[in-house]
């Protein structure tokens, strides 16, 4: 039996670490350039517009932008944008930490001073883990948080306040401006009873037709809790991959 000689072998060996070589090059230049096919600008966007708040936000907004007359009301700013790490060196962890992080509105003052944040929840309600995290980040930064609905805002005294303090007594509304806001809040909230009015009715009738359907008051409960079925998870759902409203499906 013939002997292969240690030249052979060297020769196989070369070759074997050869091919392993030009295979992994060949799959590095492969990625690189799925890599770049993916960053590439299509010529025809496949997205639609849509609104930047939905009909439950718009409720709230809209009253807002009367409560807070003389500062402006921003929509569904990251909290990175009106806050910074104290050390540099961590910066980026805490970018990356919190850069899906935001509230439905900001308010500011005109030269860009934030005094306080609103959030309003959604069908699924807000977690407990994701309010913690804005109520203590907040906070400390001196900033005000609430969660607010619609069906149960509070007063222009009660909200102003909390944001503003002191400084509130520079920029009182008039006394027709009070009792205008006061009247949206109330006829807001008379609308609301009347939808959750029929909506009851339409529970009491689903009953009747299938007297085993759940559909009152687990409904209700979930509509009007605090937190809602996100667990404990501080990250909020990312909306750009879902309907606003997602009890109907529309872009309302």
């Amino acid at each position: 039996m013939a002997t292969i000689s240690p030249a052979t072998w060297l020769i196989a060996a070369i070759a074997a670490l050869a091919g392993i070589a030009l295979g992994a090059l060949i799959r590095t230049l492969w990625m690189r350039r799925v890599a770049k096919r993916q960053r590439k600008i299509p010529h025809h966007w496949p997205l639609h517009p849509r609104l930047v708040a939905n009909t439950e936000e718009q409720r709230v907004w809209a009253w807002m932008t009367k409560v807070f007359f003389d500062h402006h009301i921003l929509l569904k700013l990251p909290v990175t944008r009106f806050t910074m790490p104290q050390s540099q060196d961590q910066g980026q962890h805490w970018y990356k930490l919190l850069i899906g992080v935001y509230c439905t509105f900001t308010v500011c003052t005109p030269s860009g001073q934030v005094v306080g944040c609103v959030d309003v929840p959604g069908r699924t309600g807000l977690s407990r883990a994701n309010r913690q995290l804005k109520l203590t980040l907040l906070s400390q930064c001196s900033i005000a948080y609430w969660v607010i609905q619609s069906n149960n805002l509070p007063t222009l005294a009660e909200i102003r306040e909390e944001f503003l303090g002191a400084a509130d007594s520079a920029a009182k509304p008039s006394v027709k401006g009070h009792a205008q806001i006061e009247a949206i809040r109330l006829k807001l909230q008379a609308s609301l009873e009347l939808q959750r009015r029929e909506r009851r009715k339409e529970a009491l009738l689903a009953s009747a037709v299938d007297p085993g359907s759940s559909f009152g008051s687990s409904q209700t409960h979930v509509q009007h809790s605090g937190y809602g079925s996100g667990g404990e998870d501080w990250q909020q759902k990312n909306s750009f991959l879902g309907a606003l409203d997602s009890r109907t499906g529309d872009l309302r």
